[in-house]
């Protein structure tokens, strides 16, 4: 099966560049040997993932210009000098320094999407459009794409499904006449961001860029987006240059990101033209669509995790309002079944799990056998149709001794489960209590805010409640105290490498 998102598909990659750095760790003594091992096994990884041999070869010589082993003196933490030279080499690789232009509202922007036909153009389209509309904009989609038959009936299709207003003709043949109609018409019903949708050939034809080059001169776009299927690799290379060389392309959006092991090559093609990749697509569906942000993208691959965007989730599912409830319980470490019963709901509420999981820091393994998300989910919901048939007085009290056979038995009964699963439920009630109360005493900042409440929680209590294990993974407590820090700085990415201003 394959797994749910884009994070997931370079999953292998990250595994194996972050095992490369395990690997570095165990040894006592960080010397010339142990680097350049730790450099050929990155190495054959990114080949693997078919990043280019020029790219990867640079790559290797900016880091052992960066990490000059002789020079450094003793007491540096090599091993965090290395990460992080590892870390900005790759975001260096995917980030061509310079920002993608971006739409302004109530002010009309047009964008042009380009592609080869079967890139997924036209889905791609809808999925911007949409994307923007639920951000606040009035997008409209024009449809110049003469050349393929049932192109204007998808594009509709898709159009009403999302409720985007559209314009196209089954009878006009020439596509630029088409696209300046549709931009005029929709500058007049003052949408702010108009969206053309040009056609496609199965390969890089002289006429296709012909074409492209017209409409793109009739309709002076702010923005071309180039359209590019995942699973084409390295060819990406030769494909980026070709359009690039036709159209002033300005943007990427890389398309089939569930699932493919070429993606390495598709984003460092991207790296080659200069052009920022914006948006990957990981799916079919309207939402299966993410924002491209190198630092945390290159985070959650190296099994960093990603602070932010799991801050940010958190936020966007337990509503403002709770959060101070929510706070206020947790400093008072009652950990009741009725605040396990919310916590799964909002974890539920978060996604896919491996996706949730794959945002925390080396987190993701323990917590998340591969492979066992499904599993977890099932579980999850499992538990929550038990507690279901609790009653009120079971859900707040917080002693687990009150449930004796015959309760057990009733909630069993009410929800058609075992016994056995009603006590297992319970036990992993008791544990998560445990740690929940090694959280007592934390200082809740008054008005309830999450981010602060990351910025409040120390190291020390970090460190009681994380399996040893898992300590380990972060660096011991000195490692976690500079994580913590970093998180404070919330946005700061380079934290998730202990990065940053840690004396």
């Amino acid at each position: 099966s394959n797994p749910p998102a884009a994070k997931m598909v370079l999953a292998e990659l990250g595994g194996q560049i972050a095992s490369a750095l395990q690997k570095m760790s165990n040894v006592t003594i960080i010397d010339e040997k142990a680097l350049n091992e730790c450099l050929k096994e990155i190495t054959r990884a990114l080949l693997h993932s078919d990043v280019s041999f020029p790219l990867v070869r640079e790559m290797q010589n900016n880091i052992k210009k960066i990490v000059n082993l002789e020079e450094l003196a003793a007491g540096h933490n090599k091993r965090r000098i290395i990460e992080q030279a590892i870390f900005s080499e790759l975001c260096k690789m995917l980030d061509p320094g310079k920002p993608a232009f971006s739409p302004k509202k109530a002010k009309p922007s047009v964008v042009m999407f380009v592609g080869l036909q079967g890139a997924g153009k036209t889905t791609t389209c809808t999925k911007y459009a949409y994307y923007h509309q639920k951000k606040g904009y009035k997008p409209a989609l024009v449809c110049a794409d003469t050349f393929r038959a049932g192109a204007f009936d998808q594009l509709k299709q898709n159009a009403t499904k999302a409720r985007i207003p559209f314009y196209g003709s089954y009878t006009e043949s020439d596509p630029v006449k088409i696209a300046v109609e549709g931009v005029d018409t929709f500058k007049k019903e003052n949408c702010d961001l108009i969206i053309v949708d040009t056609s496609g050939r199965h390969k890089q034809e002289a006429t296709l860029f012909e074409e492209m080059r017209q409409v793109a001169e009739a309709t002076k776009p702010d923005l071309v987006i180039f359209v590019m299927d995942s699973s084409i690799g390295q060819a990406a290379f030769d494909q980026a240059q070709a359009f690039k060389q036709s159209v002033a392309v300005g943007a990427v959006i890389i398309t089939k990101m569930d699932g493919h092991a070429k993606g390495g090559g598709a984003l460092s093609a991207v790296a080659a033209t200069k052009s920022p990749v914006i948006f990957i697509g990981t799916g079919e569906h309207m939402d299966e669509f993410e924002v491209f942000d190198v630092k945390p993208f290159v985070s959650r691959l190296l099994g960093m995790g990603d602070w932010s965007g799991f801050v940010d989730k958190l936020q966007d599912v337990v509503p403002k309002d709770q959060q101070p409830e929510l706070l206020e319980k947790l400093s008072q470490g009652n950990f009741t079944l009725r605040i396990m019963y919310d916590q799964f709901q909002n974890l539920l509420n978060m996604g896919p799990l491996s996706e949730v999981f794959s945002m925390l820091p080396g987190a993701a393994a323990q917590m998340m056998p591969k492979g066992h998300e499904k599993e977890s989910q099932a579980k999850i919901k499992r538990y929550m149709t038990m507690m279901d048939s609790m009653t009120n007085e079971e859900l707040d009290s917080s002693n687990p001794k009150m449930f004796n056979e015959s309760r057990m038995m009733r909630i069993a009964r009410g929800s058609g489960r075992m016994v056995r699963e009603v006590m297992e439920m319970l036990e992993e009630y008791k544990r998560l209590a445990k740690m929940w109360s090694k959280m007592k005493g934390l200082k809740i900042p008054k008005n309830g805010d999450m981010s602060a409440l990351s910025r409040n929680m120390n190291a020390q209590h970090m460190s009681k409640v994380l399996p040893p294990q898992m300590l380990k993974q972060f660096g011991g407590m000195g490692g976690l105290q500079s994580l913590m820090k970093q998180m404070g700085s919330g946005k700061d990415m380079m934290g998730m490498f202990g990065g940053g201003k840690d004396k």
